[in-house]
């Protein structure tokens, strides 16, 4: 049976996906038009098929190749080739070392305390702003998140942190700015040339790492760029890993702890329910501890649930090198899988009234009944992140100490959009007033609508 889909365009979908206001909303639509398996025109790839159920992508789940050419804008960052695309068996062991370091406990705890300083900070800094002064939650809290993973990356090894972040953050500017086409100050060969010296000075401070590393003889199972030297990794691909992680790790947790602070805002009655948890574990303490973060099970329930509705990174892809076989539907060799992570976690056939924020989704009563692909933030299989563990301790940590500490409601006459930034961000941030929980809880607005609900028709 021939795969469902819009009828095909010379421009290759452009038009169509800009039309829609970007990538992400576009799969919402065609899932809503043709279904749960969708055929699609992808620029850089010949064959695109979506797939947002989360039974079929069972199928899918052991897919291990990514299409280069969807990932060729990042070529540039990196020198021993992009780790995003490596082949199968140099992936594979790749991706071992990381999961031994990155998912695991004496990882997270080592580096516990430092993420705890870092947040502190930025709420010490919030908690001096005058009264009825807004703070641009996504602007402040994905440069935190870049500060964080730049404190586990190179461990104190970097004379000016400030430095790092500065170069990471004109790098990538310049690169995503490129991506989607979006004008900046300045004139674009004085940009480019600021780009390749930011990211010089990366590539510069990486090495004095390694090399410290090196000559001290460290081999620490929770220290990643000491995995990766006692690896035998030679240091070009640490390099990129390195890169490849503060890229992942920059937005991702800034944006869902935003999001997250951005849906308690508008319900207050789950609001008071992280609070009442909160003072229940900690008490009269300001932070948590590592081991009180698996206490805090309602403030995990609305994270996900926050990160179902708005899915830092809404979507991935994968390539089949041979013929796949999607319920009634065949998909052959050389085509581009497609993941609408927004399109799954909104499928109403697994998420009864999808657009509803309810974290009670999540209780091991609930979650027992559900697909294990439903909700995939993380992406699946064996290119899924490997820092998925690091960032929901990040996300749970930041959240603990900004909750502990504030009460959060919208700025009035302040209107959050989705938009697609390489990741789920918002227009023109996510402003919020931010005031000490002494002062009580004022009335919420009621939240709108995620932006197009996902109508499947059954599995």
């Amino acid at each position: 049976m021939d795969i469902p889909g819009p009828a095909l365009h010379p421009d290759g979908g452009v038009g169509a996906i800009a039309a829609a206001g970007g990538l992400h909303t576009y799969q919402l639509r065609l899932h809503a038009e043709f279904g749960p398996v969708v055929r699609f025109q992808l620029p850089g790839a010949q064959c695109a098929v979506s797939v947002a159920d989360p039974v079929l992508l069972e199928a899918t789940a052991h897919l291990d190749k990514r299409p280069e050419r969807l990932f060729a804008f990042l070529e540039p960052l990196f020198e021993a080739g992009s780790p995003q695309v490596l082949p199968a068996e140099e992936h594979t062991p790749w991706r071992r070392v990381l999961l031994s370091v990155l998912a695991g406990r004496p990882s997270h705890e080592r580096h516990f305390a430092s993420f705890t300083a870092l947040a502190t900070e930025l709420a010490d800094g919030w908690a001096e702003r005058s009264a009825g002064e807004a703070v641009e939650l996504q602007k402040d809290l994905t440069a935190l998140s870049l500060r964080m993973i730049c404190s586990y990356a190179f461990e104190g090894g970097v004379a000016d942190p400030d430095a790092v972040v500065a170069a990471f953050e004109q790098v990538l500017t310049e690169y995503l700015a490129g991506l989607y086409q979006v004008p900046l100050p300045g004139a674009p060969q004085e940009r480019a040339e600021r780009a390749e010296q930011a990211l010089a000075y990366l590539r510069t401070t990486v090495d004095r790492v390694i090399e410290a590393h090196r000559a001290d003889g460290r081999a620490d199972r929770s220290d990643l760029v000491g995995a990766l030297i006692e690896a035998g990794e030679r240091p070009e691909r640490i390099r990129d890993t390195v890169l490849t992680m503060m890229l992942a790790a920059h937005h991702t947790t800034g944006v869902a702890a935003s999001w997250t602070l951005h849906l308690l805002g508008r319900h207050p009655d789950a609001a008071r329910r992280v609070a009442t948890e909160l003072d229940r574990v900690l008490g009269n303490r300001a932070v948590p501890d590592y081991a009180d973060l698996r206490r805090l099970g309602y403030l995990e329930m609305v994270l996900k649930e926050s990160m179902r509705l708005y899915p830092p990174g809404p979507y991935g892809a994968r390539e089949t090198t041979e013929p796949l076989v999607l319920g009634e539907y065949e998909v052959p060799a050389g085509a581009t899988i497609f993941y609408p992570f927004w399109a799954v976690h909104l499928n109403p056939d697994y998420w009864p009234e999808p657009e509803r924020f309810r974290p009670e989704r999540f209780t091991p009563r609930e979650s027992a009944g559900r697909p294990r692909l439903a909700w995939v933030p993380f992406g699946l299989g064996p290119r899924s992140c490997e820092g998925a563990g690091l960032a929901m301790v990040e996300a749970q940590l930041l959240l603990a100490v900004l909750l502990k500490r504030f009460h959060f409601r919208p700025a009035p006459g302040h209107e959050v959009t989705p938009i697609e930034r390489f990741v789920l961000w918002a227009a023109d941030d996510i402003r919020m007033i931010v005031t000490p929980r002494a002062s009580g809880w004022a009335a919420a607005a009621p939240v709108g609508a995620v932006a197009i609900a996902w109508r499947g028709r059954g599995r």
